[in-house]
């Protein structure tokens, strides 16, 4: 199968970019013909490039709404796929989603979308929310399927009326395994906190440096791997909270594996996801988590086995979530054990591209039916 992927952003790695890193990989080493395209050069081509996938920049496809530009990587990509010819042409986040239904439609292609966040959710100020939802409802129709990477994303679009539920297609996000010295012993002490999050919205370092401001009478290290514009402002509410001596900012990490090896309990604070592989790289290494109980996190960490959800935006509970964890070892232990069963059963990368390719094997055959004479 010739498989084309199209992403927006080159410039900042996140979840979105390395899915679709690990699945053009996957399937490259499968047999398959992957190409991904994507809006200029950065962080993420450097990744592209290291994991060995093949891609193309374009030049004019950006993240800002701006009609010329956005006209002109409409042209751009109809010229890349008119060469490129694939099989199928699977679309990533919203602005490379609507541009690439666009010129899937216009060349025939059969065209995907994976959102990674609706543009007409949480994460939008209010008043966008209304034309973003129009816009998506407008490209559903453009495509063949859309595949949601939790529960939370496709129940979102039923609600929204984005698109009919029987396009909508639920694949969990999953990650490549690691080697077995890269596992975390999460019952040392003292406690090593670490946080894998852009410092940017909808992330909220603030609500978690508040919240182990409460701690202080624990001891207690927090890991930071991140970059982003709002570094600066947690660097420096860390040293207003009296917490900069405890408080370690490693950066941004192309892979954290090593890191959350160190550590004994992972934190994610946020205001809006949908389904965030950091989590499920914590659990890969055995770790507990506490995350806010946003958008599909409780997809992943179920039923109070493997750590805590928590409201998102308020310190008190999530302070009290990690207390419990700092003071017992016995509990690090069972729910990083609980975290790394999950992780194997569910959120491994080989079952997230066994089922995708259930996905895409579903529309070629579909577009097939459809295309034989009457």
């Amino acid at each position: 199968m010739k498989i084309v992927y199209l992403i927006t952003r080159a410039d900042a790695v996140g979840g979105a970019s390395i899915h679709v890193r690990d699945l053009a990989r996957t399937f490259s080493e499968a047999g398959h013909d992957t190409c991904v395209l994507i809006g200029g050069r950065g962080p993420v081509t450097e990744q592209l490039e290291a994991a060995g996938v093949r891609f193309e920049k374009l030049r004019w496809l950006r993240r800002n709404v701006n009609p010329l530009f956005d006209t002109m990587a409409l042209a751009e990509l109809c010229l890349a796929l008119g060469r490129l010819r694939p099989d199928l042409l699977s679309t990533h986040t919203a602005k490379a989603g609507s541009i690439g239904r666009l010129g899937g439609r216009l060349l025939g292609i059969p065209t995907l979308y994976t959102p990674h966040g609706w543009s007409a959710g949480e994460r939008m100020p209010s008043l966008a929310r209304p034309v973003f939802g129009l816009v998506e409802r407008l490209m559903a129709r453009f495509c063949k399927a859309i595949v949601c990477v939790c529960e939370h994303e496709k129940s979102d679009a039923i609600q929204k009326r984005i698109a009919e539920p029987e396009k909508l297609v639920i694949v969990h996000n999953g990650v490549q395994d690691v080697k077995a010295e890269l596992r975390a012993s999460p019952g040392r002490t003292p406690v090593r906190i670490c946080s894998v999050a852009r410092f940017d919205s909808p992330k909220d370092h603030r609500t978690l440096l508040i919240a182990l401001a409460l701690l202080k009478d624990l001891p207690w290290q927090l890991d930071l791997a991140g970059d982003g514009p709002q570094e600066q402002a947690i660097r420096n509410l860390a040293k207003e909270l009296e917490l900069d001596g405890r408080v370690n900012f490693h950066g941004y990490l192309p892979d954290p594996a090593e890191l959350l090896a160190q550590t004994q309990v992972f934190v994610l604070s946020t205001r809006s996801e949908a389904f965030p592989r950091s989590i499920l790289e914590a659990m890969r290494a055995g770790l507990p988590v506490v995350a806010s109980d946003v958008g599909g996190v409780g997809e992943a960490v179920t039923g109070g086995l493997m750590g805590r959800l928590v409201a998102p935006g308020n310190p008190q509970p999530l302070a009290s979530a990690l207390r419990e964890l700092l003071e017992s070892a016995d509990l690090r232990r069972s729910m990083g054990a609980a975290a790394r069963s999950a992780y194997v059963e569910r959120f491994r990368l080989e079952a997230m591209a066994r089922l995708t390719l259930q996905v895409y094997t579903a529309v070629q055959n579909r577009t097939a039916r459809s295309e034989r004479p009457a």
